[in-house]
């Protein structure tokens, strides 16, 4: 069985450990990092005993599957927070802003412009200029309130 293409297996487990690793760096997604690990860990093992190749596969299966396991648990207990939580959250970006009422609210539903763009919002009725709080948003609706 020849699993790297003629080359030495102790030296493929590594190589492939590195192309994991630079492709988890290239394409992140805390996945393949687990799989490089094992793949390197096995390569070093066989390095220190001549494992037949049969058994090498078996130990970076075991390998694998335990520190996808293990990662999923430390990342569980660990969750990785961005800089900017709010990145991708445009209303959620408004909340705390100023608006100005463009379409009357009232019963509840109308318009407000925020910097260049215009929002429907639900509040309290307000006439049209009126200067109104964003206290929180429904989907892409945000919700005004009269500011204090």
């Amino acid at each position: 069985m020849d699993l790297f293409g003629g080359i030495d297996p102790r030296w493929g487990w590594l190589a492939l450990g590195m192309v994991l690793a630079i492709a988890e760096i290239a394409i992140p997604g805390v996945f393949l990092i687990w799989l490089a690990g094992a793949a390197l860990v096995t390569g070093l093992l066989t390095f220190v005993f001549p494992f037949e190749l049969p058994l090498q596969i078996g130990i970076f299966a075991v390998l694998a599957i335990g520190s996808v396991f293990a990662g999923k648990r430390w990342l569980a207990a660990h969750p990785v927070i961005g800089a900017d939580p709010l990145m991708n959250d445009r209303t959620g970006r408004l909340v705390g802003q100023t608006v100005v009422v463009t379409n009357a609210i009232l019963g509840g539903s109308g318009k407000v412009r925020q910097g260049d763009g215009e929002w429907l919002a639900r509040g309290p009725d307000a006439e049209p200029g009126t200067r109104m709080r964003v206290s929180g948003a429904d989907g892409t609706v945000l919700l005004v309130e009269h500011m204090h």
